[in-house]
């Protein structure tokens, strides 16, 4: 599935990191990984033909107003130019693949955005030639986790206090697989 009208997704560009990041301090604010992580995921990507065992893409889409300059820290983003509004990314080293990251601009939840990156990942893995797709994901994160049941995901294992300082302590992490096989 593409993404919605008004939003393409690409992959990932060095140029995106800063903004990317920005987003991430945002939207993970316990949690965010550092900008280092980003830079290396990102020099492992490329086709599984020539090693790359990673792939990374944003979503970007037209701010029409104010608060999508805010989401972005995009400069510009007030007089209509694309932003990005949600990333994803993949590892996938057969026979697994892996969620790495997935998220959207609350500002542009709703429209189909994580449910595009999601089938794309979906789609690249099975491409890769994995049999299974698991992700993590936070124990208090109910809305993603009915993104994942909605693609097939099952929770298959939980990982105690995987999200550590977290206001009133730490957080399980969930694990959820999709089969791809079979």
């Amino acid at each position: 599935m593409p993404p919605p009208n008004g939003f393409s997704m690409r992959p990932m560009q060095r140029l995106d990191l800063p903004v990317v990041h920005e987003l991430e301090k945002r939207l993970f604010p316990q949690d965010a990984w550092p900008m280092s992580f980003f830079v290396e995921e990102l020099s492992q990507a490329g086709p599984a033909a020539d090693g790359g065992t990673r792939d990374y893409r944003v979503v970007t889409g037209r701010a029409t107003d104010a608060s999508a300059s805010e989401a972005t820290g995009e400069p510009n983003a007030e007089d209509g130019a694309d932003v990005v509004v949600g990333y994803c990314g993949l590892m996938c080293v057969p026979p697994l693949a892996d969620v790495q990251t997935i998220a959207v601009v609350p500002e542009a939840e709703g429209r189909g955005l994580g449910t595009a990156m999601l089938e794309w990942m979906v789609a690249e893995a099975r491409l890769r030639r994995a049999q299974d797709l698991l992700l993590e994901v936070r124990a208090d994160n109910s809305r993603a986790q009915a993104l994942y049941r909605r693609h097939g995901f099952e929770h298959i294992h939980t990982r105690a206090g995987y999200y550590p300082g977290c206001p009133g302590g730490p957080i399980d992490a969930l694990i959820m697989r999709r089969r791809l096989t079979g």
